[in-house]
């Protein structure tokens, strides 16, 4: 029995690995062409909460029929099947770009087709070899009980993959590579779930005396199985909330997205393997103090808090939640072994709708972002009602709670509309224009996603009108550009000064928040602006007007910008700038050698690459800077200081040329400075990124570009 405990630990514990593994591997694979949204990592959540809810319903069928040769027939095919869709996966290609066009669709495609039949082979393996395991007992030693701790060995397994992605697999190896080595642990596992299968194959003879065995235990009770629904969503939903908050209010680096699902996962193995670790008790007062805290957080929306206090409360918050609702959800795990797959069909239930409530209801449902506070409320229901039997002071203490926190609901949708002029969500983000008539003689409007700022305009007079704003003020590296890329007649005006061009220029923008940039047109110009999120187009042209008074030729092209140039003949562009990041999120498919070669195949003789780098917790200027060397190009760094009368942000950006003319002029090279390169960093290629080596841990607050502090103010 010995021999037989430690085989079925390591498959356990080999599959769980694999299966959270493959999830970043996946994940990333999808990134080229759907963006740096955290919706992406968000929609992935759902496909494998809902692929591991599908690998424990076929886990649960398979376990009611010990004796049926097609079933265990069914799964020898099933492992040969994923197998060779895995070597496919691994080595081969698969393409996407005859699927469909909605974001969440083509998710779902691309990991039905790439990982599905292993995922849902791995998946189920946890539930079925606890089924087997207690079988074999029954059989060699007479007696029965289900072995749950394998549920926190694969849970354990899990967190040390998730752990290592990011900073041992994804630093040092390529999503090749990565792939390959992903396969070749795959083909071990199948061949050992093969063995096992076979002997709980053998050990079905033994499920008759089981089920008599089992008639002294009474069947659980019909609210049990409610809440073995109902806790596990309140934690998935909490896994995603707190997720796409972090992403959209404190710090929008996607490599952040896996400590949520890190704490949400030692949640799982303190619950099952530590039930006691923690008094119910003190759980239940945290998690009241902590809902309180985080009631008082979200009414008080205009304060701010370092990073790392903002980060540790909300994982805090996200540990005791799941730690109270899993550890609740386990006290009531059934005693019969023959229902323990149905506990976790339930539980993995709970899971895929939690996360299809978050993730794709909440955007359908709701313009505004209402997810955090929602799930908050919902928390608080769920321990009102798992708290129920306890006594009267947690019935007071949680009806209070929740009356509390569904008046707070109410309160933030009003403080929402206030001020709003445009309001819409999509798979992209909450996008929110708000209009500012609190200053003398002048309206502000600004366009936001989440917290961050994508463009101000301010209606003060024709000049701040028509004056470029935010990150794109006439002396920052952008304004530089366009005024001194093109060398001409000597000429002033409001764009610039003496000795800027006055000759028609080709500008190509990825990126449109408010069409800023347009700003800078003048007639015989040609802008062509290229973003991601159909959402922004409406917004840019109509609630903004500095794309229809621009004095260019203004195109806007809606997709993926590097999908959308790949198609296109050359541009010609003097000045292509790269501004694509949705807060700090970086699309690190636009920022590799691929692409770089790619921008400069549309690029005009002597035209200039500007790459925005303003990022209070990336330093990109290193690896921008070695893309160019490799490039034979040559990069230099400007930053400008913020101006509040202007509504200017300080704004930090990078030039790369192969035109020394352009870097020899005394404006450009009073400003810019020469890049920094960072010993030992590897170069970003469409096979190859890593954001660990550039992560600032220590950033300081000041450091943080101006989007994340105060509104703009504008000249009275």
């Amino acid at each position: 029995m010995a021999r037989s405990r430690l085989l079925f630990g390591f498959a356990v514990f080999l599959a769980a690995f694999l299966l959270f593994l493959v999830e970043p591997i996946a994940a990333k694979q999808l990134l080229p062409s759907l963006g740096g949204s955290a919706a992406v990592w968000l929609t992935c959540l759902v496909f494998f909460q809902t692929a591991l809810l599908l690998a424990y319903l076929y886990a649960h069928w398979l376990a009611r029929r010990p004796g049926s040769s097609p079933g265990w027939a069914l799964h020898f095919f099933l492992l040969a099947a994923a197998l060779a869709l895995a070597a496919f996966w691994a080595f081969g290609g698969i393409d996407l770009g005859s699927g469909p066009d909605h974001p969440f669709l083509t998710i779902m495609f691309a990991l039905s087709l790439w990982i599905g039949l292993p995922f849902l082979a791995l998946g189920s393996t946890s539930p079925l070899l606890q089924v087997w395991w207690s079988r074999l007992q029954l059989s060699r030693l007479g007696g029965s009980g289900i072995p749950y701790r394998l549920f926190a060995l694969s849970n354990l397994a899990s967190l040390l993959a998730l752990a290592a992605y990011p900073t041992l697999i994804e630093p040092r190896f390529t999503l090749h590579a990565q792939r390959a080595a992903w396969f070749c642990m795959f083909a071990v596992y199948a061949v050992l779930a093969a063995l096992l299968a076979l002997r709980g194959r053998s050990a079905a003879a033994g499920a008759a005396p089981q089920a008599e065995t089992e008639t002294a235990q009474p069947p659980a009770p019909r609210l049990h199985r409610w809440l073995w629904l109902l806790l596990p969503m309140g934690a998935s939903m909490q896994l995603c909330a707190v997720t796409g908050y972090i992403t959209a209010n404190i710090a929008p680096i996607p490599l952040l997205w896996i400590l949520p699902l890190g704490v949400y996962l030692i949640t799982l193995i303190l619950a099952f393997e530590f039930p006691r670790i923690l008094p119910r008790g003190i759980v239940t007062r945290f998690l009241a103090v902590l809902l309180g805290g985080l009631a008082y957080m979200l009414s008080h929306a205009d304060a701010s808090a370092p990073l790392r206090i903002d980060l540790a409360f909300f994982l805090c918050e996200l540990f005791f939640a799941c730690l109270f609702l899993h550890a609740e959800a386990y006290a009531l795990k059934p005693a019969r072994a023959s229902e323990s797959t149905v506990f976790y069909l339930l539980f993995a239930a709970g899971g895929a709708l939690g996360s299809f409530l978050i993730a794709i209801a909440c955007p359908l449902v709701f313009r505004f972002n209402y997810d955090i506070v929602l799930t908050a409320l919902i928390t608080a229901l769920l321990a009102l009602a798992a708290t129920w039997r306890w006594n009267w002071g947690q019935r007071l203490l949680w009806s209070a709670g929740s009356i509390l926190l569904l008046v707070l609901v109410f309160w933030v949708h009003m403080a929402s509309m206030r001020q709003t002029l445009v309001a819409v969500r999509n798979f992209y983000g909450a996008l929110r224009v708000r209009e500012d008539h609190s200053y003398p003689g002048a309206t502000v409007r600004t366009l936001t996603n989440g917290s961050i700022k994508h463009g101000t305009q301010i209606f003060a007079s024709d000049e701040l009108r028509h004056t470029p704003t935010t990150y794109y003020a006439l002396d920052s590296g952008i304004g530089l550009a366009l005024r001194f890329c093109c060398p001409g007649p000597e000429s002033s005006g409001p764009n610039g000064s003496a000795g800027q061009s006055i000759r028609p220029r080709t500008i190509g923008v990825i990126g449109l928040g408010a069409g800023t940039i347009a700003a800078y047109g003048r007639p015989g110009d040609r802008i062509r602006f290229y973003d991601i999120n159909p959402a922004v187009v409406p917004i840019a042209r109509n609630v903004f007007t500095y794309i229809r008074e621009s004095g260019a030729q203004v195109s806007i092209v809606v997709g993926d910008a590097r999908t959308t140039l790949e198609r296109e003949p050359p541009q010609h562009f003097d000045v292509l700038a790269v501004d694509a990041f949705s807060g700090d999120a970086i699309p690190l498919h636009l920022l590799t050698t691929q692409a770089l070669a790619l921008y400069r195949r549309h690029l005009a003789p002597g035209g200039i690459i500007a790459i925005h780098i303003s990022n209070g917790h990336v330093d990109l200027e290193p690896a921008i800077a070695l893309l160019a060397q490799s490039a034979g190009m040559q990069a230099m760094r400007f930053s400008n200081l913020a101006n509040d009368d202007r509504g200017e942000f300080s704004s930090y950006w990078m030039l790369l040329s192969d035109n020394a003319a352009f870097f020899a002029q005394p404006e450009i090279a009073a400003a810019g400075k020469p890049s920094v390169f960072k010993p030992g960093l590897r170069l970003w290629t469409d096979d190859y990124s890593s954001l660990l080596p550039l992560l600032r841990w220590r950033a300081a607050r000041a450091r943080l570009p101006s989007r994340y502090l105060q509104p703009v103010r504008p000249a009275r």
